[in-house]
């Protein structure tokens, strides 16, 4: 009949807006799951150490150095955040990689480089930061320490040049230490200039943090997006399924429309003596 209504609709419409309701709601609490997971396990805070080939490449002019000059040179690289409780993220020596000459039997009289180096979150208030010291044996006066130390800055060895490659600059430093310690009156100058003999990499150019602290929230973002977009599609292909359905309840409950009788066709029938 024409009067007869279809009970399933009210109850499908219902039914879709609470499903698309709740999956909008899980999706975006699943980014912002994932985007604090991606930049939490970014190691964007990490001081980097130097890489093998800074490190193989430097022990041999502190072994060259030291044959010539009788003291043992050595570098020590730490993140100030985790210097107190872990491991140096970086050791070495003329007497190897990975060896200290800080109180070692081998070295009696040595200087080394210590740094460390802190990077902070683009969040934080707090800029990044390097300390750099040079410390020696205890025959060694502070005066002729204090004047090495201040004497990388001559090569270009800043707290920020630390801050910018705290790898290169570790290893720059400590292949430095021979010609210092000759100028501080410490040793006789080494019979090969150590610093001539290096060939450190340039220094890479700045760039900011924009990208690299904020990337995992942008590929949330994205695909919450792309997930929008799938939703958009579902729901209309839901809402002309609907459709579908009420045409077709309608066609079984008799509202079929007729088509309205033409007045051409009354005229035809009409006669001259029928007026």
């Amino acid at each position: 009949m024409a009067g007869t209504k279809t009970p399933a609709a009210p109850a499908a419409k219902k039914s879709t807006g609470a499903w698309v309701f709740w999956l909008i709601t899980g999706l975006v609490v699943l980014g912002c799951v994932v985007a604090g997971m991606v930049n939490s396990g970014s190691g964007d805070d990490d001081v980097p150490a130097p890489t093998a080939q800074e490190r193989g490449d430097t022990v041999p002019i502190l072994q060259r150095s030291t044959d010539s000059q009788g003291i043992c040179y050595g570098w020590v690289l730490e993140d100030y955040y985790s210097y107190s409780y872990s491991d140096p993220l970086s050791v070495g020596s003329n007497l190897g990689d990975g060896v200290a000459v800080e109180e070692n039997p081998a070295c009696p009289r040595w200087v080394q480089v210590d740094a460390q180096v802190a990077y902070t979150s683009e969040s934080s208030e707090s800029n990044d930061f390097a300390r750099i010291d040079v410390t020696g044996s205890a025959d060694i006066s502070t005066s002729q320490l204090l004047r090495i130390e201040q004497g990388l800055e001559r090569f270009g060895l800043t707290e920020d040049v630390f801050v910018d490659d705290p790898g290169w600059a570790i290893t720059r430093a400590a292949v430095t230490l021979p010609l210092l310690a000759a100028e501080a009156g410490l040793v006789e100058p080494a019979a090969t200039p150590a610093v001539d003999a290096a060939t450190p990499a340039p220094l890479p150019d700045a760039s900011s943090d924009l990208w690299r602290d904020r990337w995992g929230y942008l590929l949330a973002a994205f695909g919450l997006l792309l997930l929008t977009g799938l939703l958009v599609a579902v729901g209309l292909w839901q809402r002309r399924r609907q459709l579908r359905k009420e045409a077709e309840g309608g066609k079984a409950g008799g509202r079929t429309p007729t088509a309205p009788r033409q007045p051409a066709e009354r005229d035809a029938r009409r006669t001259p003596e029928g007026r």
